[in-house]
């Protein structure tokens, strides 16, 4: 995983992970969520947009199991990486955490929390649900 890009589009999302509180963004123009933070909604085009707090619930929707550690976000192997299909209506590609590889699941529900890095952002990452 390559360091994420943080720019004026995508602060205020970075600075809430930093927060613990998972942030997207609202049009207001045409009601959609939005993820990944930019300057204007890829639906509409409108740059009418507002940040709003996630439920920090979601789906799996795929995973993979990576059996091999590199780049400068790497864990102890292995580590699930999965799209999750949050409750808002947006899917996001994340690190699924607390949950042995064999465990993991399509279709299972997973809660947001934040992982620290040592001298880096801190990263959004997904737990199971309880």
């Amino acid at each position: 995983m390559s360091e994420p890009m943080i720019d004026a589009d995508s602060q205020p999302y970075w600075d809430g992970i930093a927060r613990g509180e998972l942030l997207l963004q609202h049009c207001l123009d045409c009601a959609q969520t939005v993820f990944y933070p930019r300057a204007l909604c890829p639906l509409c085009f409108s740059t009418d947009l507002e940040w709003r707090t996630a439920s920090g619930s979601g789906t799996v929707y795929s995973y993979t199991v990576m059996r091999k550690a590199f780049g400068r976000f790497a864990t102890t192997p292995p580590t699930v990486v999965a799209l999750v299909d949050l409750d808002e209506g947006v899917r996001m590609m994340t690190h699924l955490v607390g949950v042995d590889p064999s465990d993991a699941r399509i279709g299972s529900r997973v809660a947001f929390t934040v992982r620290s890095v040592a001298d880096g952002p801190s990263l959004p990452c997904f737990t199971p649900a309880p």
